[in-house]
């Protein structure tokens, strides 16, 4: 039956009134996050207690965070180490007595520095190329001086908590403009009124943060969650893997190369420098797409709209074309990863480049196809409250959605041949 056949729009899964910051969903913004209530309906339908759950591009880990409250054990693996950051802080458990007394404690030390007479105190300022064209000079003491006070938390579980808002707040107080995903800075005449209150704004998301934590922390079952630097685009499995292989994959890959759909690694590359993270400025090179394969599409289901694409754009398709060749390379991977009976959910989006529809979803199946997996369906949604950027510009405007990206496809596949092994590709 063709991938067509087998595809249905159900606005059950719209959940436009849905509150999608629960729990530790609260924690962080980030460019196009799969809303929770997705992740939890496909668990209630495919899921498995006790089993393992794979998300492959994990983001800020909403999967994860659905699969522990659900009763699944996790693992999820991402190329940007900010969102790694954030999805291990909203993922796994703290103790909120010991998370109270470093609150209280910092809390502390914030109110005697905010009602000084003199300035904040010094504080090592990072070795950030072009910092004070990002941020007031104010900023960067007061920014440098919380970054300190955090490195002085010794609790590992503890410290990635508050350098969770921390993130949030460097973005917050830059001078980039609000709402949007690429570093572009605020217009000259809003500079001079911008005075960004620093720790009140990081004082109110550690709050928020608290609050949501507390709720994981009530519901969240005894499972374990783990978050892996794997790139499966490289061939690389991500690490625990159970021994008969992951029961259920949930995931919602890039839409497309970072430079010309959601650049993650603008959005999240201040906050990263600010931490000290690794590659900060790397990520949109290395993700899916980023670097030109020797490799060539065929017979893909997406190679007649990559034609089409050429035949305007010669530089373009190669770009739509790398894409993709990544995209198997990693679904070559996972497919490694899973068990003979495990179930494939893949949130994608159809998205148009050069007027031309790129048929992501009937990719996905055909290349799960060639690893033993059967195509169950294929769910359409609309797209009415997830953070998007502006078609597939490189504007990356939040918030704004063309007529091409309005609705989002959920792809479910299984494996159904016992004789598989999860080493067979």
């Amino acid at each position: 039956m063709s991938v067509l056949n087998l595809k249905n729009k159900d606005e059950s899964w719209d959940f436009r009134e849905a509150d999608t910051k629960e729990y530790t969903h609260c924690f962080h913004t980030y460019p196009a996050m799969m809303i929770p209530q997705i992740a939890r309906k496909l668990l209630k339908a495919y899921g498995i207690q006790g089993g393992w759950l794979l998300d492959p591009y994990c983001g800020t880990g909403t999967s994860l965070v659905e699969a522990s409250l659900f009763g699944m054990h996790s693992v999820g693996c991402d190329i940007n180490p900010l969102v790694r950051l954030i999805a291990t802080a909203k993922s796994k458990p703290v103790c909120l007595s010991a998370l109270d007394g470093t609150l209280s404690e910092l809390n502390e030390y914030l109110f005697t520095i905010e009602f000084r007479e003199d300035n904040i105190p010094d504080a090592p300022i990072p070795n950030i190329p072009n910092l004070t064209y990002w941020f007031s000079e104010e900023v960067i003491r007061t920014l440098a001086y919380l970054r300190d006070r955090i490195g002085h938390i010794k609790d590992k579980a503890l410290q990635n908590f508050i350098l969770v808002a921390f993130s949030e707040t460097v973005r917050e107080v830059s001078y980039t403009r609000n709402g949007e995903f690429k570093l572009y800075r605020m217009p000259e005449k809003k500079l001079k009124d911008f005075k960004p209150d620093v720790f009140g704004i990081f004082t109110k998301k550690l709050r928020r943060n608290r609050q949501g934590l507390a709720c994981y922390l009530e519901k969240r079952k005894n499972v374990k969650a783990s978050v892996s630097t794997a790139n499966t685009v490289e061939g690389e499995l991500p690490q625990p893997r159970p021994p008969d292989g992951y029961d259920i994959v949930i995931t919602s890959p890039p839409y497309g190369d970072s430079q010309t759909t959601v650049a993650y690694g603008q959005f999240s590359r201040l906050a990263a420098e600010w931490i000290g993270l690794p590659n900060a400025r790397k990520v949109d090179k290395i993700a899916m797409g980023g670097i030109r394969s020797k490799e060539t599409l065929r017979g893909s289901p997406v190679l007649s709209a990559v034609e089409k694409i050429r035949l305007i754009d010669e530089k373009r398709a190669k770009e739509v074309s790398a894409f993709y060749i990544d995209l198997e390379r990693s679904i070559r991977s996972i497919a490694q990863a899973c068990s003979p009976h495990t179930t494939i959910c893949y949130v994608v989006g159809n998205r148009r480049v050069k007027g031309v529809v790129l048929p992501t979803d009937e990719f996905v199946v055909d290349a799960f196809r060639q690893h033993g997996f059967v195509h169950k369906t294929t769910i359409v949604r609309n797209i009415p409250n997830k953070r998007m950027p502006k078609k597939n510009s490189p504007s990356n405007i939040a918030g704004e959605t063309s007529t091409t990206m309005h609705e989002e496809n959920i792809v479910v596949c299984q494996r159904i041949s016992t004789s598989t092994t999860h080493g067979d590709s």
